[in-house]
């Protein structure tokens, strides 16, 4: 024990701080675990999904804001999802908004794959424009403006749901006026998966029928993720209103 009474107080005073902050993680972490839970988790994705993402246009131009490498589960949602909207809109143009490397091949990048993933999923080549040197949302969003240079011109931005909010935002403040979004959700699965355990052989437990339980096997675990990726967005959102970028 030290004799000196400063130190003394400085070491006491960092220990209860200490505590209060593992106490207040800890806190935060029983929260986070009930709300996987409930629905909250659901609404909150839902709502930075489709929150001022409505439109009544016909697009002139179809964005896929492309995320980090391919194949990724992201990317490939978006794909999916831009495919779709290109059919429906089959005279918009379509653009990949994604960073590529300097000196990186396009064929051998993430957002040539992507194309290709397009042009496999029936849109024609000539149609799609590459937009590679933005390397986050608000840049992207200024090229593509110094692009059109049309604040009327109509786009429909297609991203991930938890993205797509502050990807509307962002746009509009840059000057266009005519955005729409549509979020790349996943589609739910119709199949039953509930089995009974006993019937599938190997060590009795105790505790619950985990098989009929979707609640623990599933809608848990994805509620627990749905929450971090609101959370990081949130804090997304909040640094790019102090920026001044929405």
């Amino acid at each position: 024990m030290t004799r000196n009474p400063k130190i003394a107080a400085l070491i006491a005073g960092t220990l209860t701080w200490t505590r209060r902050i593992l106490l207040g993680l800890g806190g935060l972490f029983v929260v986070i675990l009930i709300l996987s839970f409930t629905t909250l988790p659901f609404w909150m994705y839902y709502r930075l999904g489709t929150t001022s993402a409505d439109y009544r246009f016909a697009p002139k131009r179809i964005i896929l804001l492309g995320a980090g490498g391919m194949p990724s589960e992201a990317n490939l949602l978006r794909a999916y999802t831009t495919a779709e909207l290109a059919t429906r809109f089959p005279e918009a143009e379509v653009e990949i908004a994604l960073t590529k490397g300097i000196g990186e091949s396009l064929s051998g990048s993430a957002i040539g794959q992507l194309r290709d993933e397009l042009v496999q999923r029936g849109v024609k080549e000539n149609r799609i424009l590459l937009e590679v040197r933005g390397h986050n949302t608000r840049e992207q969003a200024q090229r593509i403006f110094e692009e059109i240079r049309l604040p009327e011109y109509p786009i429909v931005l297609i991203t991930s749901p938890e993205h797509l909010y502050r990807s509307l935002l962002s746009f509009r403040k840059v000057g266009f006026s005519n955005v729409g979004g549509t979020a790349a959700f996943e589609k739910a699965l119709e199949e039953e998966l509930t089995y009974r355990s006993e019937k599938l052989g190997g060590r009795k437990l105790p505790g619950p029928e985990v098989g009929e339980s979707l609640q623990l096997r599933y809608q848990f675990w994805n509620h627990l993720h749905y929450q971090v990726k609101c959370y990081r967005e949130y804090l997304a959102l909040a640094y790019y209103k102090i920026k001044g970028w929405i």
